[in-house]
């Protein structure tokens, strides 16, 4: 049975499935990154599961797989194949492409950036299915976005496009990583929900979903924090409708399990804030913690599609 490998590379874990030429998952496989090894033990444990996937596809479909594609978060060059740098499993220029294309007995491979891939996903089978122009956010650790047009991902100039997190949404707001104050991410990530609502309740280990919950048993404290990352929220997506035009927003990642408890007040900050903007549906998304390695199968069928057509 014809099938690619589809790779979705975290910072601690790995997804993989074997991916047939209609969209169905064949075997699915998960493995730790071993990024507690340093980034050359973690290039090889990617390899080394491709080359397992290989393997199990010959044993069970009679065949080896036709092509491969793999989401690696970080900064990516996917024209060149170059997974550039990721902070959390410490990688710089590795030849992506290359290794997996040798590793796999010279099969084209695509390479991808995470989330713009689980986009991919999310707008062909998923929550964004027949919207022409759509945003995929999901809201993590961090917030990252992708741009949906007309089936495919716009990854920008320099493949950047979409970093709705960085959008500074309050000067005088919390230091970012990236070296700017107030940024999106910092005011409602999950992560930052999480640092509010610990900070807010006096537990240190409490999180967003904990303080999801307290939301909705009524305490004043979550709701007040929650209010406070919906509002910035707000302010970002409106930001980016503002500028894209989307027609569908689609809201994923952890602090989107929360459910109407988010999307409901949500859908209305954003409503109070456009003026000439046409709202957009917005959505949570439908395919979870799949959606990257679904995405990986859909480049690899997307290369496999342009090289017969070239």
């Amino acid at each position: 049975m014809k099938h690619v490998i589809a790779l979705d590379v975290g910072g601690t874990g790995m997804k993989a499935a074997l991916v047939g030429s209609d969209g169905t998952l064949l075997h699915e496989a998960r493995r730790a990154t071993g990024r507690e090894r340093g980034p050359d033990a973690v290039v090889e444990s990617i390899l080394a599961f491709a080359a397992d996937l290989r393997t199990y596809g010959e044993e069970h479909f009679g065949e080896s797989a036709v092509a491969a594609g793999v989401a690696v978060p970080g900064i990516v060059d996917a024209e060149n194949g170059i997974a550039v740098y990721a902070a959390n499993l410490g990688w710089r220029d590795v030849p992506m492409r290359q290794l997996l294309g040798e590793r796999l007995g010279g099969v084209p491979v695509a390479l991808g950036h995470d989330v713009r891939t689980g986009g991919l996903a999310e707008g062909r089978i998923g929550a964004g299915r027949g919207a022409d122009r759509f945003m995929f956010i999901p809201l993590g650790t961090g917030i990252a976005g992708a741009i949906g047009i007309a089936g495919g991902i716009e990854a920008g100039a320099h493949g950047c496009a979409g970093e709705i997190g960085h959008i500074v949404i309050r000067p005088d707001g919390p230091d970012c990583a990236c070296g700017q104050r107030g940024c999106l991410e910092t005011l409602a990530s999950a992560a930052a929900v999480s640092r509010a609502w610990a900070a807010a309740s006096g537990d240190p280990k409490a999180d967003a979903a904990d303080c999801a919950k307290a939301v909705e048993s009524g305490d004043p404290r979550a709701i007040e924090v929650w209010r406070d990352a919906v509002d910035a929220l707000a302010a970002g997506l409106v930001t980016a409708l503002t500028l894209l035009d989307p027609r569908t927003l689609i809201i994923g990642g952890g602090l989107a399990e929360a459910g109407e408890t988010l999307f409901t007040p949500l859908r209305a900050a954003v409503e109070e804030r456009v003026t000439f903007q046409k709202l957009p549906h917005i959505v949570p998304a439908a395919l979870g913690d799949t959606a990257g390695c679904l995405g990986a199968g859909l480049l690899a069928w997307d290369l496999l599609s342009t090289e017969v057509s070239a």
